[in-house]
């Protein structure tokens, strides 16, 4: 958790028709192509996190993972930000919940990582500006990264005389490598989108008005990818973080057997020999 790093944000790029269903802080809008876009919605505050946010992302990743019309995820913020991190001018409540809450290991956005990992549907943040600490950690446990190129990210923890959550301590080394990321850490320094893209962490940088229409047309190129293989090839990058070769080798075995037996991969054979673009269901 932090607050915003100081270089200028990008500037906003137009977001698609959502709703608010029944959350406070978040829009969510799902296109005909399978597209669920979910909109951090406190742009006055740079999108940073109080309880209802820490709440409500969780509950919109576990519907999109759970609705078979959804193909593809993605996840912004509203305004000029991304996400500041964790909101310090609210006051911080940690401390101060019941003692379930408090002796939860996963309260506030620990959750968020898991609804994320748990969601076998791609998932892309569209960095639209300001990326820094929780919402550091959420940009980098999203499976794909589009990076406004006036954008800045930061773990920026250590400026308050914190230490990371959100999961950046696991995903950063793991992206960057250790050296890189106990640079990035332990300095709190403010990472370019040019070094984002450098070091591998953007998957890819656009200029600014083009941030969310490049992250859509990325989402609905994997809408339309075969939602079986999908899930499967997501389960094994999971997977693979703890697993050993061997273990690895059985799960890709039994989850190719499961994908050759799905209508799939028959419709992708069928459209390789007629020379037309396969049409896939996810049957």
């Amino acid at each position: 958790m932090s607050d915003a790093p100081s270089p200028a944000t990008a500037t906003p790029a137009a977001t698609p028709p959502a709703a608010r269903d029944d959350f406070a802080h978040l829009r969510t809008h799902t296109s005909v192509e399978g597209v669920h876009t979910i909109t951090l919605d406190r742009p006055d505050r740079l999108n940073a996190v109080n309880a209802r946010l820490a709440d409500e992302l969780p509950i919109a990743l576990q519907r999109a993972a759970a609705d078979d019309a959804v193909r593809a995820v993605v996840i912004t913020g509203a305004g000029r930000g991304f996400c500041a991190g964790l909101d310090l001018g609210e006051p911080v409540s940690l401390a101060r919940g019941s003692r379930a809450e408090r002796m939860d290991p996963l309260y506030w956005v620990g959750r968020w990582v898991l609804a994320l990992m748990a969601c076998e549907k791609p998932v892309i943040a569209a960095v639209n500006g300001a990326a820094a600490g929780a919402g550091f950690g959420l940009a980098l446990a999203c499976d794909l990264r589009v990076i406004a190129r006036s954008a800045r990210l930061t773990a920026g923890y250590v400026r308050r005389g914190l230490s990371p959550d959100a999961g950046v301590s696991w995903f950063l080394p793991r992206l960057v490598g250790h050296g890189r990321a106990a640079d990035i850490m332990l300095t709190g320094r403010d990472v370019s989108a040019d070094e984002a893209e450098r070091i591998g962490l953007a998957t890819q940088v656009v200029d600014d008005e083009h941030v969310l229409t490049a992250t859509l047309a990325l989402a609905t190129q994997l809408a339309a990818g075969p939602p079986i293989a999908l899930a499967l090839t997501k389960r094994l990058l999971v997977e693979s973080a703890q697993a050993t070769l061997e273990a690895q080798l059985r799960s890709e075995l039994a989850h190719i057997k499961s994908c050759f037996m799905s209508a799939d991969v028959r419709e992708a054979l069928a459209a390789f020999q007629e020379k037309r673009r396969p049409v896939f269901r996810g049957e």
